[in-house]
């Protein structure tokens, strides 16, 4: 069964436009990844600077090789000023 993830971002005040560069320059790299079905990012229309991906993987372990991934750690080390919170939420459909 397909891994769905919902990542849930809020921005530091003042660097909502950094992270949204940082963040869309993850889509393509992660798109290509083995096992992405799929990996979409918004942003909210009612929260400044919350931002969220919607993510479907085939398998856990291809979600967890993404999480290891050099662009995501990259991310990981340099996001901490851009970034006030973030929520990860692992989900499966019900049907």
């Amino acid at each position: 069964m397909p891994l769905t993830i919902v990542a849930v971002f809020q921005a530091n005040p003042g660097r909502e436009e950094d992270l949204s560069r940082e963040l869309q320059e993850l889509v393509a790299p992660t798109r290509a990844e083995a096992g992405c079905l799929n990996y979409d990012l918004h942003r909210d229309l009612e929260v400044p600077g919350r931002f969220l991906f919607y993510e479907n993987w085939e398998t856990r372990s291809n979600w967890e090789a993404h999480m290891e991934s050099d662009h995501l750690r990259r991310h990981r080390e340099t996001s901490d000023a851009l970034v006030a919170k973030v929520e990860i939420f692992q989900m499966e459909g019900t049907d």
